[in-house]
């Protein structure tokens, strides 16, 4: 077996540099002992590996038994055809508490080395997922803007109901009677503050500063945890090598809060058992698009947990405002958690089904970011 990716690199030397400038994840194989040569950036990110880490592993190791793939891959090994492709679900195995199944478009092809073998896959929901997330996004701006001229109306009729309830409450001839008074001005409080959590992200003015992740992480990771101190593991899945982003720590902080303690009051059942997982994940995401912009890297974090999934008749509705799939919930940690990170040009969206909820931030790395 080779120990590097040399032998290819003489036959053709542009080609890995080449390679590391496509968006869809590339690897090259030893054809026949299956070891990995060569990934480029969209395979360490697709599996979870530096290319350093991924050299060596055979092919086995990042996929799970897929006899569609190992029939491709051999019918081209043995010269049968020179390339083949297909639509499969590939069972990868990144660095987590769970394997991804992906639907993906695969290419097996060999290359002139006739020992070696490439492999380019593409997820078939990217474009999908893209546009999805685009009719989110704007259907959420909308509502938002909604409730935020809902909120402004409703906000001085609800101080004239209150002090006309104060007011009421001094003259009321019976002390009996204040019980009802005091009904109307604690209900108006409960309604101010609602509003008062509706305006907020509008009302406080975005500061931006550097930013180190993982220490936002842990801050939200030990307040979870102060919260839920038996029965709930929180792992850290951290890539240490991640650069600073600029943004507003505070407003990062609650984004990350909100999700994670949503996580964590879903498994509530799993916490009793003392079964409970919460994931952090960072990595880098090279070549992403971001409201039709395209940036070259990009903080890419999820907030993972094996809880029970999020209920289908809310799946898609989850960060519209006061949506909750909790009893008693206000249904806006979800909306101000979006509001933030599209404040730093971000977005997030979510995977979810039973065992296995996936709430992703991808938030851009700017020019000033990785040159600072």
């Amino acid at each position: 077996m080779r120990n590097s990716f040399k032998g290819a690199a003489s036959a053709a030397p542009f080609v890995p540099n080449l390679l590391d400038q496509l968006p869809n994840a590339v690897i090259i194989f030893d054809g026949k002992t299956k070891h990995l040569l060569y990934a480029n950036p969209a395979a360490e990110s697709a599996l979870d590996l530096s290319r350093k880490s991924l050299v060596g592993h055979l092919l086995g190791e990042l996929f799970a038994d897929n006899p569609a793939l190992n029939e491709m891959i051999d019918e081209v090994a043995n010269n049968i055809t020179t390339a083949q492709r297909q639509e499969m679900i590939l069972h990868v195995f990144p660095n987590t508490i769970h394997y991804d199944a992906v639907p993906a478009h695969v290419v097996i092809a060999l290359l002139e080395d006739p020992d070696l073998l490439l492999m380019e896959w593409f997820p078939l929901d990217q474009q999908l997922r893209s546009e999805r997330d685009e009719r989110v996004t704007q259907q959420v701006e909308a509502n938002k803007q909604l409730m935020r001229n809902l909120a402004h109306e409703i906000k001085n009729p609800l101080g004239g109901i209150r002090g006309a309830a104060q007011l009421l409450e001094f003259e009321l001839p019976e002390k009996g009677l204040r019980e009802y008074t005091q009904v109307i001005i604690k209900e108006s409080d409960r309604l101010q503050t609602l509003v008062d959590r509706l305006l907020a992200p509008h009302r406080r003015a975005h500061t931006t500063e550097l930013i180190n992740v993982h220490e936002s992480l842990e801050r939200v990771r030990s307040l979870v945890l102060a919260e839920f101190p038996s029965g709930l593991r929180i792992i850290r899945n951290y890539d240490t090598s991640l650069p600073d982003i600029i943004g507003d720590k505070e407003q990062l902080i609650q984004a990350i809060l909100n999700i994670a303690h949503n996580a964590a009051q879903a498994l509530s059942e799993e916490i009793r058992r003392g079964t409970a997982v919460i994931e952090f994940r960072t990595r880098v995401a090279r070549s992403v698009t971001i409201a039709k912009q395209r940036y070259k890297l990009a903080l890419d974090l999820h907030v993972i947990d094996n809880g029970p999934g999020i209920p289908d008749e809310i799946r898609d509705r989850i960060f519209f405002p006061l949506v909750s799939g909790r009893e008693g919930g206000s249904g806006l940690g979800l909306t101000l958690a979006q509001t933030f990170v599209q404040q730093h040009q971000g977005f997030i969206a979510c995977e979810s089904q039973p065992g296995k909820t996936d709430f992703h931030i991808q938030i851009p790395y700017r020019k000033q970011e990785l040159s600072a």
